[in-house]
């Protein structure tokens, strides 16, 4: 069914639109198109951290000026390209979320709020840097782990949460008259524990609690198991699993792109195979005006014609 819906619509779709998409697509889809748009990219990141020095803004603020315009002029021609090359299927181009992504981050730029709003000008164009990831496919994959990973998050955080709620409260209880100035109330118990888990701190904290009683050995260890190693390995578990689920994804995201687009992936093999038979033909050819110049015994003619007809075949 699926390649009876492709064929129809090939011949539903002008012919011109489909000159336009393929040459259009073969432009995308060159090296040299990709690194000239993460050029472009780069420094547009660079002009960025450049306009943070004054000395800079005072003395290059027109020609940073230009060079703002010039990498806004590029990026728009890129994503009128790619919108170009998705003309005989328009709906492939929204399938992308990175294309997505390109277009409203082109798009706001040209709006009157957003130009005349310098902070949310320049966040628009640190949002340009994202489009990085479009050009680094491991880049891509680790950005698409840590969103599907959200979930997993989250619940991680739940569960931090209540962890860091109980032994807050539990911390005030037994030392909030004794070290108000880690338990002396919630909030800083919370902030307490909250630097305890990354383990800084964690010896004065427990010789604080010795001074205090011994039974804040078994309160600071069971804390340090369950919060640094216990949901810490959890998170990385969560991560880890996205990981694989992303690369997954982007393999078979290549795999359907290479089906519906075989001549702009297989173009190199095809040229490959026509230059073997060219030469093959070569060959033949060859081999029979030598036949022709000098004719050969009867045992060599009865070799050399089966050759020529197989080569031939």
């Amino acid at each position: 069914m699926p390649q009876h819906q492709d064929h129809a619509v090939e011949v539903i779709v002008p012919s011109g639109r489909r000159r336009v998409a393929h040459y259009c697509r073969g432009l995308t889809g060159t090296r040299w198109f990709a690194l000239t748009v993460f050029a472009v990219i780069l420094v547009n990141a660079a002009l960025l951290g450049a306009e943070t020095y004054s000395g800079f803004v005072a003395e290059w603020h027109r020609w940073s000026q230009l060079a703002e315009h010039a990498c806004l002029a590029v990026f728009t021609v890129e994503i009128l390209l790619r919108m170009a090359a998705h003309a005989d299927r328009p709906r492939d181009f929204w399938k992308d979320p990175w294309n997505v992504f390109d277009l409203v981050v082109v798009l706001c730029a040209f709006l009157p709020v957003v130009r005349e709003n310098t902070t949310v000008l320049r966040l628009l164009r640190l949002a340009r840097v994202l489009r990085t990831a479009r050009f680094l496919p491991q880049l891509r994959i680790v950005l698409v782990a840590v969103a599907r990973s959200l979930p997993g998050t989250l619940s991680f955080l739940l569960v931090g949460a209540l962890l860091l709620y109980v032994y807050a409260m539990v911390g005030w209880v037994f030392f909030g008259h004794h070290d108000p100035e880690r338990y002396g109330s919630l909030g800083r118990a919370v902030l307490t524990l909250f630097l305890l888990m990354t383990l800084d701190g964690i010896g004065d904290a427990v010789h604080a609690g010795l001074e205090i009683s011994r039974w804040s050995l078994l309160y600071y260890a069971s804390y340090v198991l369950l919060a640094s190693f216990v949901l810490v390995n959890v998170l990385i578990g969560v991560v880890l699993t996205s990981l694989d689920e992303a690369r997954d994804m982007d393999a078979a995201d290549e795999g359907q792109t290479t089906a519906r687009h075989p001549t702009a992936h297989h173009a190199g093999s095809r040229h490959l195979r026509l230059r073997i038979e060219a030469a093959r033909r070569a060959l033949d050819d060859l081999e029979c005006a030598l036949a022709r110049a000098e004719p050969p015994e009867d045992g060599e003619r009865r070799q050399t014609v089966p050759i020529a007809e197989g080569r031939a075949r």
